[in-house]
């Protein structure tokens, strides 16, 4: 026995057929797709949720709610449990950028209460959780405040 006397078991291999070469390919004129229609064409490709011509789906229902994203406000947050951990004792959003803490303030920095606070911070921000400014002036702490962009107070 040699190696060029081995052949694939019988029905392994298969005449690969020449599909779209005219009428001696074995497969006729059409190339076995068919007269007409849209599958008969070179590069059919059905769209997704295509159901023949009937409304699809996805269509057929109908819309529900809407997406605010454009008036959308992006805060970075921080929580007293994070200040807690930092040192020094006043906190504002350029230090808090700076210290790498916050990585893009977007629309202003928020203060959210997770977390304990056992030492006096003072913390400027352009938004507060009520129960975060509770938390920092039970520690003996003080909050500020800070004015929000013009455009997004409400108009007088």
């Amino acid at each position: 026995m040699n190696l060029s006397e081995i052949k694939p078991p019988k029905g392994q291999v298969k005449v690969q057929r020449r599909v779209g070469r005219g009428m001696g390919s074995g497969r006729s004129k059409y190339s076995g797709r068919g007269a007409k229609g849209a599958k008969s064409i070179s590069g059919y490709s059905k769209m997704r949720g295509f159901e023949g011509g009937q409304m699809p789906l996805h269509r057929r229902l109908p819309k529900r709610g809407f997406s605010n994203a454009i008036f959308k406000k992006h805060f970075a947050v921080v929580n007293i449990g994070t200040l807690e951990k930092l040192e020094g004792d006043n906190f504002s959003p350029e230090k808090l950028v700076e210290l790498g803490i916050v990585k893009k303030l977007g629309d202003g920095l928020k203060v959210l209460a997770n977390g304990e606070l056992k030492r006096k911070i003072s913390v400027s921000a352009h938004l507060f959780s009520k129960a975060a400014e509770e938390k920092i002036k039970a520690a003996g702490g003080s909050v500020t405040v800070l004015a929000r962009k013009a455009e997004e107070q409400p108009k007088q």
